[in-house]
């Protein structure tokens, strides 16, 4: 028999590695008596800590349970492979339990059902959830970060952007702050701590001098970190005094090699190397002064940096350019109630001739955030590579 409240708890228990497992996918795991008493649970660590499985037989053992001939539910197919720590099959088969219940494939090359492939060999029976299980695609989503950048090899592309209900994000002006109200605000940090790692392009960092961190009481879990910060800047135009350069997370700036000609622009790359962050040459898309960092070889450099969930917050010329490239996954989209009029739209898009022509996307989420409304909607046909679809 399976027991369904086991791997809801298991689901809320990778929930807790949210910001603090990556790059490691978000795994919980419970361990349960035939009775269906509880035993010991865990999710996975920090990385190079334990993961979920030897979390919860850790919990097991200081409860002063004995797990031999038990099942485990966990939401991610348990590893097979050498990694920063030892294959969690290894422990689970060591402990004796006669089952392991697992609600999604881990994609990840070096598992791929190797690892209930070992299970099974050693006499474990493995229950697999099936694809469209509600819970199984309740750790997909957990995990959408990590799939895509097992599949994709490339991290999973969030854009948000705060506006007004006649789609205005500044005032002609530039004036922003603030359009959307405190708990709005506040619910964005949420989403940014989620992430592993946070991007901007320069006009953001020349105009406002963000910080571009998680503040507003997201960072609350133990062993949460502050994820990456990342600026595509082509010419190397960052001030070395630049807020976003503050030394609380590593800082990537991704921008082309300067010409053997250009000192300036080569005088100010190294700058930015002294002020601690990496700047690393990537190869332009355009021609002369138009080139700019080709989104693709970012996010593709990203995803070998095992970043798997991108947060974008940027200006209208750059959210164009990632629209436009194909490269956003979801939109996360705050609504003000409010009408601005004339000012700066959420994204400098190039004119449709055609209806047809439009960026087509369904609405996966809507809710009230205080006073704003919270829209999340994704590209018709995003995720679809979860479940090998395209």
């Amino acid at each position: 028999m399976i027991h369904l409240a086991p791997m809801t708890q298991a689901l809320a228990l990778a929930q807790r590695a949210t910001g603090v497992s990556e790059p490691n996918p978000r795994v919980g795991c419970v361990l349960v008596s035939a009775s269906g008493e509880v035993l010991g649970a865990g999710h996975t660590q920090v990385a190079g800590g334990a993961h979920a499985e030897v979390m919860a037989l850790r919990d097991a053992k200081q409860r002063g349970h004995m797990v031999e001939g038990t099942t485990a539910y966990v939401t991610l197919e348990p590893c097979s492979h050498h990694g920063r720590t030892p294959p969690c099959v290894e422990a689970l088969i060591e402990a004796g339990l006669a089952r392991v219940v697992v609600a999604l494939r881990d994609p990840n090359p070096l598992v791929a059902g190797q690892g209930v492939a070992r299970l099974r060999a050693a006499g474990v029976e493995v229950v697999m959830l099936p694809p469209d299980d509600v819970l199984a695609l309740q750790s997909a989503e957990l995990n959408i970060g990590f799939l895509s950048r097992m599949v994709r090899q490339r991290p999973w592309v969030r854009m948000k952007v705060a506006a007004s209900l006649d789609g205005q994000t500044a005032l002609g002006n530039g004036v922003s702050q603030w359009i959307t109200g405190a708990a709005a605000r506040a619910d964005g940090h949420l989403w940014r701590a989620r992430a592993g790692a946070l991007l901007t392009g320069i006009g953001t960092v020349l105009d406002d001098d963000p910080r571009l961190d998680v503040r507003l009481g997201a960072h609350e879990r133990e062993g949460q970190v502050q994820p990456a910060r990342v600026v595509l800047d082509s010419r190397w135009r960052t001030p070395p005094q630049a807020k976003i350069l503050a030394p609380t997370a590593p800082v990537l700036i991704y921008g082309l090699a300067p010409d053997e000609a250009d000192a300036a622009a080569r005088a100010r790359r190294q700058a930015l190397v002294e002020q601690g962050a990496q700047a690393i040459d990537v190869a332009g898309q355009g021609v002369g002064p138009a080139a700019q960092v080709h989104l693709g070889e970012v996010l593709a450099d990203l995803g070998r940096r095992g970043v798997n969930e991108l947060h974008v917050e940027a200006g209208a010329r750059l959210n164009a350019a990632f629209i436009e490239g194909g490269w956003v996954d979801e939109l996360l989209l705050y609504l003000a109630p409010k009408v601005l009029g004339p000012g700066r739209g959420l994204a400098d898009l190039s004119p449709l001739t055609q209806l047809s022509e439009a960026w087509a996307l369904s609405f996966r989420d809507v809710a009230t955030v205080g006073e704003d409304l919270r829209v999340l909607a994704r590209p018709v046909g995003a995720g679809d590579f979860i479940f090998h679809k395209t």
